[in-house]
């Protein structure tokens, strides 16, 4: 659909630009067309082609937008979930550490306990 949307306002534009250099020379090349004169007729279905060329690259245009943003929002929402993720992992790691730490604590305690004498009571 991106490329028919270029393809869409390149006609357009050369549309627009055949139809200037058309209008602008016309005294010249009347003959060549078989046109003895220039209506308002002529000029009026010139414009609605013109119209009808840029309303379909404009509607191309929009689409193509709206295909971009879905997307985007797609890939904003993986990267959400992506980043929450992240975090579970990091605070599972982190608490694995804390568990570390109370477990490592505990032993350290009863090494501790361990190493200092009962207290004796004198008469």
């Amino acid at each position: 659909m991106k490329k028919f949307n270029s393809i869409m306002q390149l006609l357009v534009a050369l549309f627009f630009a055949v139809s200037l250099v058309f209008f602008m020379t016309f005294e010249g090349v009347k003959n060549l067309f078989g046109v003895a004169e220039l209506h308002s007729g002529t000029v009026v279905s010139f414009l609605l082609v013109g119209l009808l060329l840029f309303l379909g690259a404009w509607g191309t245009s929009a689409i193509v937008k709206r295909n971009y943003e879905s997307d985007l929002a797609k890939k904003e929402l993986e990267k959400k979930e992506l980043k929450a993720k992240l975090y579970d992992l990091e605070q599972g790691v982190k608490l694995k550490n804390m568990d570390q730490r109370i477990d490592s604590r505990d032993k350290d305690e009863e090494k501790e306990s361990s190493v200092i004498r009962p207290r004796q009571n004198f008469k």
